[in-house]
């Protein structure tokens, strides 16, 4: 006897969901029938989107098969690999959900985990980050991926674990708000925080990938720490370049100073050269160093001045 599907209601009119793919051929339609499943837990309208980021299987026709047969599927198909990071820029700018949801095409993510994803945004949060806790992962993926996320905790003040999980669930304030490009898709909740935006995170289901074999690579893992430093930067300084540039220069300067104060007290006091040593030129070369720091934290203050966006608030409620 078939059991009765329990449906959850959800305060949302309509849910998006999200599935950026690349070279995915066999998952996607077992991946859709789950998402299908999942769906109907849940009292609301959807929609679901597939980004194809330039596949060179069938994934395309497939996406293409599904479509034709039901009209809440939708696709974007890029020319060429552009990675995950333009795949939901794209999507991200075409939903109309007003709570939306990404998941990963590989089948790793598990789609029943929806309706608790948006009873966890139901509960005020506008960033619902999912955490593979027990991961099905080969060993050095899952080595990197916690130094990745020890060290993003560490630099930004986020307190998740698994920053880089590909389910998440939004609310579309989020993401008309934020801007993902190189790879910045793994540090969306680091942007959305900054932003202002409440991120919470819950416990989610991790399958062995069925299909295909991993994107990953030691070459993504660089690129992501290279963002890493880009997005700490970003949050502490990129309204206030002085704040960082000003104080190095500064600091250069003040330790070049020092050095020639005490060479000219060497030198008028006990009659001993300069101008063949070495610190004497390290003493100049800081001083010039930190003249160019702050020089350039003062070109960077302009500049922001003068190129500001006439909106650098986000409004929360009115009436």
């Amino acid at each position: 006897m078939q059991q009765p599907v329990i449906v959850q209601t959800v305060s949302f009119k309509k849910v998006s969901i999200v599935v950026p793919l690349l070279n995915e051929e066999e998952s996607l339609r077992p991946l859709y029938q789950e998402i299908r499943k999942a769906l109907k837990t849940v009292s609301c309208d959807y929609e679901i989107l597939f980004i194809d980021d330039g596949s060179r299987d069938k994934s395309l026709s497939i996406i293409k098969e599904i479509a034709r047969t039901d009209n809440k599927v939708h696709y974007y198909s890029f020319r060429t690999n552009y990675g995950k990071s333009a795949a939901l820029q794209v999507a991200f700018k075409h939903v109309t959900g007003d709570a939306v949801i990404t998941m990963d095409a590989d089948l790793q993510d598990d789609p029943a985990e929806i309706p608790n994803l948006l009873k966890k945004l139901e509960e005020g949060y506008d960033l619902v980050s999912g955490w593979k806790k027990k991961r099905f992962d080969p060993f050095i993926k899952k080595i990197t991926s916690k130094f990745f996320n020890f060290t993003t905790r560490l630099l930004t003040g986020i307190k998740i674990h698994d920053f880089n999980c590909g389910l998440k669930a939004y609310r579309k304030a989020v993401v008309q708000t934020v801007d993902v490009y190189g790879e910045m898709h793994r540090y969306i909740p680091v942007l959305a925080g900054w932003q202002g935006f409440s991120v919470a995170e819950i416990v989610v289901k991790h399958h062995p990938r069925r299909y295909g074999k991993t994107k990953f690579g030691i070459s993504r893992f660089f690129k992501g720490f290279i963002d890493l430093i880009t997005v700490s930067f970003t949050i502490r300084f990129i309204k206030r370049p002085m704040h960082l540039f000003g104080f190095v220069g500064a600091l250069s300067t003040l330790v070049g100073i020092g050095i020639s104060v005490w060479l000219t007290i060497e030198k008028l006091v006990y009659n001993i050269g300069i101008n063949n040593r070495p610190i004497f030129f390290l003493g100049i070369l800081l001083i010039i160093v930190g003249v160019q720091f702050f020089a350039i934290g003062l070109i960077g203050e302009l500049i922001v001045h003068n190129t500001h966006s006439e909106k650098e608030y986000i409004i929360k409620e009115k009436k």
